[in-house]
């Protein structure tokens, strides 16, 4: 038996979700783009899904899926996302994630999973280098 939420119409939910961040100072315009981000959907795409009656399912099947968002891990409703089996129901609680983040402040960039680049230890010009000597 198939999930309801499938055939929810993200026009319903969206609402909830725009309450949700703005209550935590947060504004419609973060989470369109983190919406956006995860789906890679365009400003006009996504308000073509907020106004029709887009279904969740049909939301993801026309969704390109931002390649960090494998990198979503933790727990939404009591469930850890890494680890849900259908791969609708992951996609549906990466959102549902990434709007809980933003709602509780969490940096946009941690959000986004963006990779942090290493950095290479500045060595000291006043220390001798170690290792291997020319001979």
């Amino acid at each position: 038996m198939e999930h309801r939420i499938f055939e929810t119409s993200f026009a319903s939910v969206y609402p909830h979700y725009v309450t949700k961040v703005e209550r935590k100072g947060h504004s419609r315009e973060e989470l369109d783009f983190l919406i956006m981000w995860l789906t890679g959907f365009s400003m006009e795409e996504l308000d073509h899904h907020k106004s029709a009656d887009t279904t969740f399912r049909e939301l993801f099947d026309a969704a390109n899926l931002n390649q960090n968002a494998a990198r979503i891990t933790g727990v939404i409703c009591g469930v850890r996302v890494e680890e849900i089996e259908d791969p609708l129901m992951q996609k549906i609680r990466y959102l549902d994630k990434i709007v809980d983040e933003l709602a509780s402040g969490k940096p946009m960039a941690k959000i986004m999973r963006t990779p942090v680049e290493p950095t290479t230890p500045q060595r000291d010009p006043a220390r001798p280098m170690t290792g291997m000597q020319n001979p």
